[in-house]
């Protein structure tokens, strides 16, 4: 197989379906080798199953994120693998809406833990079998939120817009290697979250007439903006977050 990506190999969190799954289809199928990380191992399969049906090359490594001991043996796991690794998209995410007042703190803490902790942990693991080789890219899935939000979003948007601020100091620390680090803040995109909403006409429509575009994004979008930032094209990229919102944060 030929592409943009030969011979890279990423990581991908949550990549079990959603947004995670659409970005490591794209980056295989650009010649990268994909370590597809995420706590259902069923899903993963079938997600590596897709990769290897379309020529390419995927292994799974069910994992919790959150939790440092697995964070540790997913990475000695990944590098005995694979040997090494060039790319990291930190995916995995919870929201939890409800008002602030209501949040009780292990829910607050569940959301910060998936959301922040999880990026930190899995990137002081793989950033240093990322040095050394004048390439690297990191991208961190932030969101619309860390930019603007809504009622009942409190911990969901303090969480991105820390992931934000993570993703600016990635990109000054790792400049000198090489290794870009950027956000993907996207807005509505027709995920499986968002299915009951798409699927009540009346609530898709109100919701829709918020988005200048008047449609939901779709999750292949995603996986090429990701795939464009990863590959050499986007050298120049870093310490920022590009919005893929439909126009949502320009209102």
């Amino acid at each position: 197989m030929s592409g943009k990506l030969l011979r890279r190999t990423a990581v991908i969190t949550g990549a079990s379906k959603g947004i995670g799954k659409a970005i490591a289809l794209a980056l295989a199928a650009e010649g990268a080798r994909i370590a597809l990380v995420s706590r259902n191992r069923e899903l993963l399969n079938g997600v590596a199953g897709e990769i290897a049906a379309a020529g390419g090359q995927a292994d799974v490594f069910p994992a919790d994120v959150t939790s440092e001991p697995q964070v540790r043996q997913v990475e000695q796991d990944i590098v005995a693998e694979f040997g090494k690794v060039n790319i990291l998209v930190n995916n995995a995410g919870i929201n939890i809406r409800k008002p602030i007042t209501e949040f009780t703190l292990e829910e607050w803490n569940l959301v910060m833990d998936t959301n922040v902790t999880a990026a930190f942990l899995m990137c002081r693991s793989f950033v240093p079998h990322m040095m050394g080789q004048g390439y690297g890219r990191i991208l961190n899935m932030t969101s619309t939120m860390a930019w603007v939000s809504l009622p009942g979003r409190g911990a969901y948007s303090t969480s991105k817009a820390a992931l934000l601020g993570i993703t600016r100091t990635l990109a000054l620390e790792l400049a000198g290697e090489r290794i870009t680090a950027n956000g993907i803040s996207a807005g509505p995109i027709g995920t499986e979250m968002n299915r009951p909403l798409m699927e009540d006409a009346e609530r898709n429509a109100q919701f829709l007439a918020n988005v200048p575009l008047a449609r939901w994004g779709k999750v292949e979008e995603v996986g090429q903006l990701a795939l464009y930032l990863c590959s050499e094209d986007a050298s120049f990229i870093t310490g920022t977050d590009i919005l893929i919102d439909g126009g949502w944060c320009a209102r």
